[in-house]
C-alpha cells in the first residue's frame, strides 16, 4: 500500500513543480512531466516480475500454449506503451498526434490478438458435439 502512495506523491510533486516551472519555461515543464512519469515507471518496474510468476503458474495449470502467453504480455505492453505516449502527446499539447497513436496502436493490438482469437474459437469448436 505504501508504494501508491509514493506513486501519488511523486505524481502530485511533478504537476506542481510543472505548474510553478511552466509560466517561466514552458520547455522545462515538459522535461520535468517526462521525468515524473519516468521515475513512476521506474517505482512499479519491480512488480511486473510478480505479474509474469502468475502467468507463468497459469500456464503450467492450464497447459495453455506459452506462445500465448508472449503473445498477451506484448499485447499488454503495447497498450501501457501507448497510453504513456498518448499521455506525453497530451501533455504537450498535440493531442491530435496522440489520437493518431491511439489508433495505431489499437489496430496494433487488434491484429496481435487474432491468434489468440483462433485459439479461443478452435476450443470452442472442440467442445460443441459433431
Amino acid at each position: 500500500m505504501d508504494i501508491i502512495i509514493k506513486i501519488v506523491a511523486v505524481g502530485l510533486i511533478t504537476c506542481l513543480a510543472t505548474l510553478i516551472v511552466k509560466p517561466i519555461r514552458n520547455d522545462f515543464a515538459i522535461f520535468i512531466a517526462l521525468a515524473g512519469g519516468l521515475v513512476i515507471l521506474f517505482m512499479v518496474l519491480g512488480y511486473v516480475s510478480e505479474i509474469f510468476d502468475v502467468f507463468k503458474n497459469i500456464i503450467s495449470t492450464t497447459g495453455v500454449s506459452s506462445n500465448l502467453y508472449k503473445l498477451l504480455i506484448k499485447i499488454i505492453g503495447i497498450g501501457y506503451l501507448i497510453e504513456f505516449a498518448v499521455g506525453i502527446c497530451v501533455d504537450t499539447g498535440n493531442s491530435s498526434l496522440g489520437d493518431k497513436i491511439l489508433l495505431g496502436g489499437k489496430i496494433v493490438i487488434m491484429v496481435m490478438a487474432l491468434p489468440i482469437v483462433t485459439n479461443i474459437l478452435q476450443i470452442i469448436m472442440g467442445l460443441l458435439p459433431s
